[in-house]
């Protein structure tokens, strides 16, 4: 690491004045490692040995003992070794960016623990530097919770109380309010206090009466004489915490009510700026208000995983957290949705700075209006390929298959926003989908337009939803399939799941859907296709999604119809890891690779979450993400085939092209889906959609 500025020095020093009196302990991000506390004070903050001594409450001969240790270990290599340096770098950017007391950074791969296990263990560490003797602490819940009270070490502390923070929930699930607070207590050796009601009361009346029942409200007083609290941070997928738990009634209630939130904590709904969404639920709801964790003096929120960047963002920015503990690709998430400055070169290797950004700042279309542009480019769309696609009811945005489903057959409607040509609206016709509906750019078509499909599509044996699992979509396709039922369409729905990079393994339900929908989509497609019953159709896309992994690298951002701007900076020698999309970053940033060691960065992340042996079989997609040609893409379908070929896994099908896009983005995605004779045989029914035809319409 090369020596700070003097501005770096002046910040340490003036940190040392304002240390209290007695031995100091280091910053959380530390944890109990005094070479990198060290290292850190003396090579990144710029401190000399003797005030790095003084910080550390040591002789400066102990400084030097550890700075030449830690050169002799590897964890000072001129720089700080690039992992530690990469956490540590992105909780001081956290600290500085959002004014928090404290802020740990984990590692964001670690092994065979779990993100949650992970965050658990670093959520029990931080409490252990925390709590005090007398404290009075608060807890919310859900699975990181859970594992936080399971990590935490009862440490000889006297005192104690733990305090319930909602009502109880459904038995359903293991990470229940009771559940945790009653761990976290055991844990602590500490005393419980629960909160014996219901989190979720019928009426507001009903509220009111058990807030005046004697034992509750002295309960609940409790929850007004914190002095910590560790919470948890919900995000609204379809499988979070607060879906699972059984607070939404309904899908219809969540769009008409909560459609502006991002994010839960403790039950209580906030928009992006972290402030509370009201609905049915406000007044019904038993527990923690938010008003009651902001007054809260010391205020833990652990939690991570790339989807959940929405609603840490949403907590930190509503004064809900004085700590966060998060994951690198999390905390890098956050700080670039934010605007922050991520100082890219320095979280991708220790050299100095050499990226530049192009100076033009307008990308050229051709586009008419903006507003425009999708109805004229599905208008476009429609006069070239009248053979497999025509309007619904005279709007291009509802789309139905030219030749119609036959009676008995079970219907397939797909869908998702524009921008993403030629998925969804090339992959409907016969052995494909019967009607896709289409939303604005990156954006989720409305209720009535999915609604309008589901008609077309349906002949009375059922319909299937398919669609990549994000929230909008969700809540858009969940209602409209509620008014479906209301007319006698029974619909079933898979969310495709297939991007290793947006959610860790152990919770697959929370990835999000990328080029995989196109193996999803031709499985279905054909299990319908062959008048299989709705429920036997379900299970093969099921199985198909279960069997199906994306990864996808970015090397330059996509840019909007409306802002003709990119979506966002990238340095010319770095590149985005785990791109999505919808123009969003990836969930890492590195520097620039070649083909080759790019292909085996996706290969090899895929082989983790897949565990191909000998003879196993799979059909690859090499997908271009809208800018990269056929040349490159074959360049990296050549090294996957060689990396495959070298496990002795053969490729029995195989795609290379433009399947699945974010606009103009030069990136690529590389998909496999593991094959049985099952889904082979599937795979190879025929099919007729513009973008992907194996027999004449």
């Amino acid at each position: 690491m090369s020596a700070a500025s003097n501005d770096s020095a002046a910040r340490g020093a003036d940190r040392l004045k304002a240390a209290p009196s007695g031995p100091p302990r280091p910053a959380l991000r530390f944890g109990e490692d005094p070479l990198v506390w060290a290292s850190w004070l003396y090579y990144e903050e710029g401190l000399t040995q003797g005030e790095v001594a003084e910080a550390m409450n040591v002789s400066r001969p102990t400084v030097n003992a550890y700075l030449a240790d830690a050169r002799s270990k590897g964890i000072v290599n001129i720089t700080i070794a690039a992992e530690r340096l990469k956490t540590l770098t992105i909780a001081r950017l956290l600290q500085d960016h959002f004014g928090l007391e404290e802020c740990l950074v984990i590692p964001g791969e670690g092994g065979e623990r779990s993100l949650i296990d992970r965050l658990g263990a670093a959520g029990a560490q931080a409490l252990g530097a925390l709590i005090r003797s007398g404290d009075t602490v608060g807890i919310t819940w859900g699975r990181t919770m859970l594992a936080v009270a399971q990590a935490t070490e009862n440490r000889g502390l006297k005192d104690i109380r733990v305090v319930q923070a909602t009502g109880g929930t459904t038995a359903v699930i293991e990470y229940t309010p009771e559940a945790c607070a009653r761990r976290l207590a055991e844990s602590l050796g500490a005393r419980s206090i629960p909160i014996s009601a219901p989190a979720i009361l019928s009426s507001p009346e009903a509220k009111l009466m058990l807030m005046n029942e004697p034992v509750v409200a002295e309960q609940l007083a409790a929850l007004g004489q914190l002095d910590r609290i560790i919470c948890g941070v919900s995000s609204l997928r379809a499988n979070s915490t607060i879906h699972s738990s059984g607070f939404f009634d309904s899908a219809l209630q969540q769009h008409d009510h909560y459609h502006n939130a991002v994010g839960s904590i403790a039950g209580r709904f906030i928009d992006a700026h972290g402030k509370q969404v009201d609905g049915p639920l406000t007044n019904r709801t038993l527990g923690i208000e938010l008003d009651q964790i902001r007054k809260v003096p010391t205020r833990v929120l652990v939690a991570g995983g790339y989807d959940k960047v929405p609603a840490i963002l949403a907590a930190l920015r509503g004064g809900y957290a004085s700590v966060l503990v998060t994951d690198a690709a999390t905390g890098e998430g956050i700080l670039r949705a934010d605007g922050a400055e991520t100082e890219p070169s320095r979280l991708s290797r220790p050299v100095e700075a050499t990226a530049t950004f192009d100076t033009r700042s307008r990308v050229k279309k051709f586009i008419n209006a903006p507003r425009d542009a999708v109805t004229q480019a599905l208008d476009g769309a429609l006069r070239a390929f009248p053979q497999f696609i025509s309007p619904i009811e005279h709007s291009p945005q509802a789309i139905r298959a030219t030749t119609p489903p036959r009676a008995g057959k079970v219907g397939l409607v797909i869908g998702g926003g524009a921008g993403h040509e030629p998925c969804f609206v090339g992959y409907v016709g016969p052995g494909l989908a019967d009607a896709v509906a289409v939303g604005n750019v990156f954006a989720s078509p409305p209720p009535d337009r999915v609604l309008t499909c589901t008609r077309a599509a349906s002949t009375g044996a059922g319909v299937l939803y398919i669609y990549g699992n994000y929230t909008g979509d969700v809540m858009n396709f969940d209602m409209a399939a509620e008014l479906a039922a209301g007319e006698g369409i029974e619909v079933r729905t898979i969310l495709t799941t297939d991007d290793v990079a947006s959610s860790a393994s152990e919770d697959r339900a929370g990835r999000r859907g990328t080029a995989g929908n196109v193996f999803v989509f031709k499985i279905a497609g054909a299990a319908c296709d062959r008048m299989y019953p709705l429920a036997e159709c379900e299970r093969l896309a099921r199985k198909a999604n279960a069997a199906t992994f994306t990864m996808g690298l970015g090397l330059e951002p996509c840019s909007l119809p409306e802002t003709q701007r990119p979506s966002f900076r990238l340095g010319e020698n770095d590149m985005e890891v785990g791109i999505g999309i919808h123009g969003e970053p990836g969930v890492t940033r590195l520097p620039l690779e070649t083909a080759d060691a790019a292909a085996d960065r996706i290969f090899d992340r895929l082989m983790t979450e897949m565990q191909l042996m000998a003879e196993d079989r799979v059909a690859l997609l090499v997908n271009s993400l809208g800018g990269t040609p056929m040349l490159e893409l074959f360049i990296l379908n050549r090294r996957i085939q060689q990396r495959l070929a070298a496990r002795k896994v053969a490729v029995s099908r195989c795609l290379v092209g433009h399947y699945c896009t974010s606009l103009d983005m030069v990136g690529a995605s590389v998909t496999m889906m593991r094959l049985d004779d099952e889904l082979l045989d599937l795979y190879d029914h025929p099919c007729a959609g513009f973008a992907w035809a194996t027999a004449a319409p």
